[in-house]
């Protein structure tokens, strides 16, 4: 942690003010101007290495970061190599642990090496992992095919199909080896299910054993830190391909990890030697996005229920995927009615035909672009059968509701009333 970090924090901790709200301070958390020549923005620290004072400063430093002594009461991590710590990156990464209350935070190139890393870490051969079902389709693949290279196997389970799912799914597990650890990702990607995280939990915790806990990590990349808060309902770790809403302009590649210190510090020095942390550039864009995250996440929440309702009219859209539109009775109700505080701002919906009545409505689109990702400014829409779950069996799809039909989109600042105009005439093309 920076020590503008330790600062900030000692001051939000001391006596009974009032605490500021997160979005307040996304300006300045963790990070001290005079420390930088009074700089009101933090500097973009590129360097790949750090001066130490003396030798004996050197000398401890390495002993804290290679774990060869337990660090003081008041001692942080030095700042060593850009490897190991970068003062943009700590800084970051104090301001991240906020809105999901996290006690640690660790910042990586991409939400893929925040994923393999989190799971090389914690999952060991011979370890079992039992997942949600639909996942993004880079996760799919990980878990697929190269996990299993290093003795770790893994079975899914439906995100919609509730705790029976969750149960079915384990007395598959048991025969197979040790429960290493559950991943979820609520809501899927790209149909928008809900995975009970508090009923993961407890499966968990049923599983484990003296000196070999169960951890359940979230891929919370759909709802953000601010529309769904994992940790809160049991989850050990939360992950953000911080590409998405974190980073919002289509313009960065970022991934984060999110939970206790001492999870966080075990996948914190296996992305050390592997690698795969954030470069100060990005730690830098991060920052500036974060200021305004609430700004867009809320204007992207509020044009999604517009666009939302007028496709639930469409007479050329047959099904469509929105958490705005749960209703009580609905299996799915009663989750999101615990877990999440929005909807969020993605949108899935089935044309009436398949897939080329499906690429007539993308090919048509003039405001909204044709793009994967999601969670940026500008609104994105494409087509996962082919094209982000394109590794998925056409077997597999079906069965997880990824049907031929499927449009995913992503909603983003516009005008709503632009973004339902261009949705009308490009569905009128089909």
């Amino acid at each position: 942690m920076s020590e503008g970090g330790r600062e900030q924090r000692d001051q939000r901790g001391a006596g009974p003010t009032r605490q500021p709200h997160p979005e307040s301070l996304m300006m300045s958390y963790g990070y001290d101007p005079h420390r930088s020549e009074g700089a009101l923005k933090s500097p973009i620290f590129q360097t790949s290495t750090f001066v130490f004072k003396t030798a004996e400063e050197g000398k401890a430093f390495f002993e804290v970061a290679y774990g060869l002594r337990e660090k003081g009461p008041s001692e942080a991590l030095g700042l060593i190599y850009s490897r190991l710590n970068n003062p943009d990156l700590e800084i970051l990464e104090d301001r991240l642990t906020l809105w999901d209350q996290a006690e640690a935070c660790a910042v990586f190139e991409s939400g893929m090496a925040a994923i393999a890393t989190t799971l090389l870490e914690l999952l060991s051969p011979g370890d079992l992992l039992l997942h949600s079902e639909p996942l993004y389709g880079g996760t799919e693949y990980l878990l697929g095919h190269i996990l299993p290279r290093f003795g770790i196997q893994h079975v899914g389970f439906r995100a919609d199909g509730g705790v029976g799912a969750l149960r079915e799914a384990l007395a598959r597990v048991a025969p197979l080896g040790r429960l290493g650890a559950i991943f979820v990702e609520t809501p899927a990607n790209p149909t928008n299910a809900l995975v009970d995280i508090a009923a993961c939990r407890a499966l968990a915790d049923a599983q484990a054993s003296p000196g070999a806990t169960v951890p359940v990590i979230v891929d919370n990349t759909f709802l953000g830190p601010l529309w769904q808060h994992p940790l809160q309902h049991g989850a050990d770790l939360v992950i953000y391909s911080a590409t998405k809403f974190l980073g919002g302009h289509s313009d960065l590649i970022a991934g984060a990890c999110l939970g206790s210190r001492a999870l966080v510090e075990r996948v914190r020095t296996l992305r050390t030697f592997l690698g795969t942390m954030a470069g100060p550039w990005t730690g830098w864009l991060l920052m500036r996005s974060l200021e305004t995250l609430k700004l867009r996440m809320t204007c992207q929440m509020k044009n999604a229920r517009h666009v939302a309702d007028f496709l639930a009219d469409h007479p050329k859209v047959q099904r469509l995927y929105y958490l705005g539109h749960l209703r009580e009775g609905d299996p799915q109700w009663a989750i999101y009615r615990q877990q999440c505080l929005a909807p969020g701002s993605v949108i899935a919906f089935e044309v009436v035909g398949g897939e080329a009545e499906a690429f007539r409505l993308l090919n048509a689109l003039k405001l909204v672009k044709l793009a994967v990702s999601l969670g940026g400014t500008e609104s994105l829409a494409e087509h996962p059968a082919t094209m982000t779950h394109a590794d998925v069996s056409a077997e597999q799809q079906r069965a997880l509701g990824i049907e031929p039909a499927l449009v995913r989109l992503s909603v983003g600042v516009e005008h709503p009333d632009d973004l339902i105009a261009d949705l009308a005439q490009a569905l009128a093309v089909v």
